[in-house]
């Protein structure tokens, strides 16, 4: 059976990365029998979550993991869907990870109060004593990260624009569809979803909330999909 590396649920989410959902959807899609497990992090073939085993076999990044999945057991995950369309949805995808990712990153890492509320939570495991050190040493990586990459050199505002456009170009393009191709889900759904149930949480403080919310559609998708991939939830 595989096993997927996961963080745990967390601030109402399936899980706090995007990026862990989005492989735990991709497994959901492909209808393979899977378990997940909170406990592999020192492990991570690449430093980071999600990964899966899959009989000894070890594959870290979410999007190697769909190849991989694809690749071994010749699933298709956009089945139905034409060149043009697949061409779509890839570009849907890296426009998530490439640029919105960064602005939920500041959101979540940059502003006292949402720091707080969420990621603070993350180091209450580390021994009192040293906990203000270890969260002060791996904010300010983050930080750092952000500003490397560029989004971290932007205000507030600005940020928030980018995300929105990131938001309202996701809108358009799933327009009245169940999905965000068509009828059926592709493969970048599992980001897609992943991506606006973490930029909507309302664990954290952010006007990209509204932004989701003011496209009934995209309300609706969000509904749809976890109706049908966590209906316990």
């Amino acid at each position: 059976m595989i096993t997927l590396y996961t963080f745990g649920p967390a601030f109402g989410l399936p899980d706090p990365s995007p990026f862990v959902t989005k492989a735990e959807l991709l497994l959901k899609l492909s209808g393979l029998p899977y378990r997940t497990d909170t406990h592999g992090f020192s492990r991570a073939p690449k430093g980071k979550l999600p990964y899966i085993d899959d009989d000894g076999t070890r594959v870290g990044d979410s999007t190697f993991i769909r190849w991989h999945l694809e690749r071994k057991y010749r699933i298709d995950f956009d089945a139905g869907y034409d060149a043009r369309e697949r061409a779509l949805a890839w570009s849907v995808e890296k426009m998530l990870e490439e640029h919105l990712y960064f602005a939920l990153a500041h959101v979540r890492w940059v502003d006292d109060a949402n720091f707080e509320s969420g990621p603070a939570v993350f180091f209450k495991r580390a021994p009192a004593l040293v906990r203000p050190f270890v969260k002060r040493v791996i904010r300010g990586r983050v930080k750092k990260l952000l500003k490397a990459q560029g989004m971290g050199r932007h205000s507030d505002a600005e940020i928030t624009e980018f995300a929105a456009r990131d938001i309202d170009a996701v809108a358009a393009i799933l327009g009245d569809k169940p999905y965000l191709l068509g009828d059926t889900p592709c493969g970048a759904d599992a980001t897609v979803y992943a991506f606006m149930i973490g930029i909507a949480c309302p664990v954290f403080q952010t006007p990209l909330i509204e932004r989701v919310a003011r496209h009934t559609n995209l309300v609706a998708y969000v509904e749809r999909m976890r109706a049908r991939f966590y209906p316990a939830e």
